[in-house]
């Protein structure tokens, strides 16, 4: 039921803040929790077009990425570029728990809201007891069936 991601992607995000590299894939921030019976997840993805973003589900795994480049046009003058341009990612395994069938989302604000139901087995149900007076009624009945 939990979301797990993957930590060899946190050693990348760590490399590519250490070495500066800006044609690798980064890694967007995020944030996620239960509520009720879904399991809701914030991607920071400023200044993104809608249309660059991609989100796919396959084998339990959550697939994020988007782009931003930021094209220098004639007359323009850098003189500081600090934000970081290229392709964003992130993925996230999925457990069993969750309805991987039913995940909506939607962009606002520059962020991506992911909404993902918790799968009906994996609710909390109640289980109806029957009783009797004691097991062997319940024995003594079944054997007359036969």
């Amino acid at each position: 039921m939990l979301l797990r991601t993957d930590s060899g992607l946190d050693f990348d995000r760590l490399s590519q803040e250490l070495f500066g590299s800006r044609t690798r894939p980064r890694m967007m921030s995020l944030d996620a929790y239960r509520e009720g019976d879904h399991f809701v997840i914030h991607f920071d993805m400023p200044g993104i077009d809608t249309e660059s973003i991609d989100l796919t589900v396959e084998r339990g795994v959550l697939s994020v990425s988007a782009k931003r480049n930021w094209e220098v046009s004639d007359g323009q003058q850098v003189v500081i570029s600090e934000r970081p341009q290229g392709t964003f990612s992130r993925d996230l395994l999925l457990g069993d728990g969750l309805d991987h069938d039913a995940v909506e989302a939607n962009y606002r604000n520059g962020v991506l809201t992911v909404t993902i139901p918790v799968a009906e087995q994996a609710k909390p149900r109640r289980i109806q007891v029957t009783g009797g007076d004691s097991e062997s009624e319940a024995i003594e009945a079944g054997s007359t069936e036969s």
